[in-house]
């Protein structure tokens, strides 16, 4: 599906909102972008997110990408909250500094029970991403 094909149905506040609200440990997520099959996510970082030798853990970009990947399907479907990850792919290219990071989702294809996307995460300012992600998200059966 061509994501010009694609219309948010929600606004990024909205969207931040459900995030805030179903996931709690999301609470400083931004929600900073919302177009057609795009979203955006900033994730604060800070000291608790560091791993031996310095630099951001894994599993923090691996929450920043999942979080995102929920925010573009939230924004296109609308509180689909019981949409839910089957699987989730992360490639680690790069050590990424010790700030702020951004999650750049894209819808590639947006079935009726399952929607898949990719996700680029990159330290802010920096446009060369320390990380690729791909995934995808079962959707709750939805009267035809």
């Amino acid at each position: 599906m061509e994501e010009t094909n694609l219309k948010p149905v929600l606004a990024a506040a909205d969207v931040q909102r459900l995030l805030h609200a179903g996931l709690p440990r999301a609470a400083g997520l931004q929600v900073t972008e919302l177009a057609p099959g795009r979203a955006t996510i900033r994730m604060p970082v800070d000291a608790t997110m560091v791993r031996p030798g310095g630099t951001l853990s894994g599993p923090m970009m691996f929450a920043a990408a999942d979080s995102a990947m929920y925010a573009v399907i939230l924004g296109h479907l609308g509180a689909e909250l019981l949409a839910v990850t089957t699987d989730t792919n992360i490639h680690f290219l790069r050590r990424p500094e010790m700030r702020d990071i951004e999650a750049r989702a894209r819808i590639l294809k947006l079935g009726r029970r399952l929607v898949i996307c990719t996700v680029d995460v990159h330290s802010v300012d920096d446009p060369e991403p320390v990380a690729v992600a791909t995934g995808s998200y079962s959707l709750p059966p939805r009267p035809v």
